[in-house]
């Protein structure tokens, strides 16, 4: 991959001053106007204070790693409380400047600013090419911008031509937080004439380090007696089967002599899969007792590699603050700090989220936690499993999306085409497969092609979604066909004895099954009142049927005193008055796509709606964990979004694929907190990270209008009655072949290889995981 070219780097300094007045705007404040983190109790720290924030370059999740923004927003957006760290290299006049690595290059323009600069060297006796420091002086570097290291991460800030910063810089930048220096490649400085030691020791008199690291034991034993005594030493352990330059031992073998590092250091850093290892097929294992090991020899232990958008194991369900909570706020041990790209995260997973409030564990109140085919972030949509484990998470609310059989059962499914949400490709049904024009262009089978028996046959298997695979993000690998599915009447039985606020029905396609010959709706009804949730007495739960079609709530207006919940139509900016007017004839809630709150332009959020002013009762819909799923405003951390939707937009629901990690967020101990709500947990400013980018060439392109809902957008004629089955009338127009038929000669054969080529295409996509 080539780098973008960039221009040179005028207008430096006054782009950085905005940067970072904009900056303390966008995390509510300065430092001075910070409120402290709420007070816990004694975590099971070596000293049994709170665990280091520890942030790598500063919030380099979003910025270039060691820029003036990023160091900046780290304090800014978390708390005083936030160590910056610091990895010093050296230029050729002996400067130290802070650099994610020792190559210059993928980090910073260099290749584009002295495009003949490429060298090749030994590092701890290996071969490396590319662009290295020692060959620049700190003033030929003046012209040298730093760039994302992270290429799946958003380019655009760039853009914004941050300088390349001495050491001495960043420590003013840190004031009042605390700096941390890592130190890699003292024996290759050494090869090259250049002294890290005595570099060190010269800045430590007037620069106040609280943590000196290095993974070359020989460089802490040379510093060691010779920094300020406050200065923590930490050796930093790499893979287990590298060896120490330093020591020709290897790190593995080092480990098992934690007395003698004790003579040395202070406490020891170590990848995070040292704590907790992880499978070649991204499961965890049972920790390690290395934590235990380093406090009973006197050592804190601080775990590094933590970022919020990289594949994080599938026990932690995508979501990185479940994750920090393993090092943190585990019953057996705690980390003493956490080196990461995403510094906010890992201050509220310390701070808000180590003792939960379980008091609230079944608080039905608002905002609901309303599941999306279950926990389908987990285990395949509808199945047993996933509404389980919904419950488990503590749902308040699990769904139901109804669709037919070809022998008129109502079953929970999440797509009428069984393409989406099983193996049917691989079965004995392939041949079924058709085109039915008025669900859509491409060949599927469709629920109404089998009978209840046939679909929950052992032939035919659950699929998990993966609605972001073409990231290659998947989920849950080992269960990806795991579970049975649910009638409508048995996801009844199911949710009526589990501790729930109620559940939600949703009914999809309904004017087109009505002239396959399905009564939708009065096949939802009638299973309701047979399962007694009749909205009679108070001991029943509360039932909501949600539909994207008015006829449908209109119907069931007149018939039912369920909850009636209107799905609006995708990407709307705002309501007219007439049509929220005709919404309120028939709904009692809406459904709201997240885009129409906040629309998002190249990744960023560009502003907010008017739309939630206008509605008085609203969830929205869907959220999920993967981290390309939420703009870049939020941080690759969805805690962080669902955060700012209850603190800046009020809504009273989520709709989710993972309902434990917004159950998680209603219990944390930093809710209510008022005006002491600590920085982390302030929502995010709508639209700040763009600001940022105004007047660069980053900048994201502007948005179109959006457009408004009008009551013209929410009538719709009747519902047709249901059609005679067997009737002319009974097959859907346009249709080819009918509803139930198998397609036969050349057109069978077209829908069969199509079906075969989809299902290549899904097993490919998952083996490039």
């Amino acid at each position: 991959m080539v780098r973008r070219s960039l221009g040179g780097g005028g207008g430096v300094r006054l782009w950085w001053w905005c940067c970072c007045c904009i900056l303390l705007f966008l995390a509510g404040g300065g430092a001075a106007q910070r409120s402290p983190a709420p007070a816990t109790p004694a975590y099971k720290t070596l000293s049994g204070k709170a665990p280091l924030v520890i942030a790598k370059g500063g919030f380099s999740g979003i910025f270039p790693d060691s820029s003036s923004s990023a160091y900046q927003f780290a304090v800014s957006a978390t708390s005083s409380d936030t160590t910056l760290w610091c990895n010093v290299q050296l230029t050729k006049d002996g400067v130290g400047i802070c650099l994610r690595n020792l190559l210059l290059s993928n980090c910073t323009s260099i290749n584009q600013v002295y495009p003949a600069g490429k060298k090749t060297y030994m590092v701890n006796g290996k071969r490396v090419e590319g662009w290295f420091p020692i060959d620049y002086t700190m003033s030929s570097l003046q012209t040298v911008i730093l760039t994302q290291a992270i290429w799946s991460r958003s380019d655009k800030f760039d853009f914004a031509y941050f300088p390349i910063l001495p050491v001495t810089n960043v420590s003013n930048l840190a004031k009042p937080s605390t700096l941390w220096l890592n130190i890699e490649h003292d024996i290759f400085y050494r090869q090259h004439g250049l002294n890290m030691t005595k570099y060190i020791l010269s800045i430590s008199k007037t620069i106040a380090a609280t943590h000196i690291s290095s993974p070359e034991l020989g460089f802490l034993q040379s510093i060691s007696g010779r920094v300020n005594r406050r200065t923590k030493l930490v050796f930093c352990f790499l893979d287990a089967a590298s060896t120490d330059p330093s020591s020709n031992q290897t790190y593995g073998s080092l480990l098992s002599n934690l007395t003698f590092i004790k003579t040395v250091a202070s406490g020891i850093m170590v990848p995070k899969e040292y704590i907790w290892p992880v499978t070649t097929s991204n499961y965890i294992q049972p920790s390690k007792s290395i934590v235990r090991d380093a406090h009973t020899a006197g050592l804190e232990i601080y775990a590094s590699d933590f970022a919020n958008d990289r594949i994080i194991p599938y026990n932690y369900s995508y979501d990185p603050l479940e994750e920090y909570l393993n090092f943190v706020g585990n019953d057996n041990f705690s980390v003493d700090g956490v080196l990461t790209d995403h510094p906010l995260t890992a201050a509220a997973a310390i701070g808000c989220f180590t003792n939960l409030n379980v008091s609230s564990k079944t608080d039905h109140g608002n905002p609901l936690v309303i599941s999306h085919n279950g926990a389908s972030g987990d285990y395949p949509d509808c199945t047993d499993l996933a509404y389980q484990k919904a419950v488990d998470d503590g749902a308040d609310v699990i769904d139901c999306f109804v669709q037919m059989t070809s022998d008129g059962v109502p079953i929970c499914m999440s797509s009428i085409n069984l393409f989406d949400t099983t193996n049917v490709q691989a079965t004995v049904f392939s041949s079924r497969a058709s085109i039915i024009k008025e669900i859509q262009p491409t060949p599927g089978i469709f629920t109404f092609n089998l009978t209840w028996a046939e679909i929950s046959s052992s032939d035919l298997k659950p699929k998990i979604s993966s609605p972001l695979s073409t990231f290659y993000l998947v989920r849950n690998p080992l269960c990806k066909n795991a579970g049975k599915f649910f009638s409508l009447s048995e996801f009844l039985a199911f949710a009526k004895n589990k501790d729930l606020s109620g559940i939600m029905i949703i009914i999809q396609n309904a004017p087109f099954l009505a002239k396959s010959g399905f009564d939708v709706v009065d096949s939802v009804t009638n299973a309701l009142s047979d399962a007694g949730y009749n909205n009679q007495t108070t001991k029943v739960k509360e039932v909501m049927i949600q539909s994207k079609d008015s006829a449908v709530l209109v119907k069931l207006k007149q018939e039912t005193k369920y909850k009636l919940v209107y799905t609006l139509p995708p990407n709307i900016g705002d309501a007219s008055a007439s049509s929220l007017v005709d919404v309120k004839k028939f709904a009692d809630a809406v459904v709201v796509d997240r885009d129409s709150i906040f629309p998002v332009s190249k990744g960023f959020i560009m502003r907010g709606t008017n739309l939630t002013k206008d509605l008085h009762s609203a969830g929205l819909a869907v959220f999920r964990n993967e981290f390309v799923s939420p703009p870049w405003d939020f941080f690759s951390d969805v805690t962080v979004e669902i955060n700012t939707y209850v603190q800046s937009v009020n809504v009273d629901g989520f709709i989710t694929d993972f309902p434990k990690t917004v159950k998680r967020y209603k219990m944390n101990s930093c809710t209510g907190l008022g005006n002491n709500m600590p920085q982390y947990m302030l929502p995010v400013e709508i639209g700040g990270l763009a600001q940022l980018l105004v007047g660069t060439q980053g900048q994201p392109p502007s948005l179109s209008p959006m457009p408004v809902l009008n009551a013209s957008d929410v009538t719709e004629p009747p519902l047709p009655p249901a059609a005679p089955r067997n009737a002319p009338g009974g097959s859907a127009t346009g249709s080819t072949p009918a509803p139930g038929a198998s397609p036969s000669g050349a057109h069978a054969v077209a829908s069969t290889r199509a079906g075969i080529l989809l299902m290549v295409t899904v097993i490919c996509a998952s083996l490039l995981i």
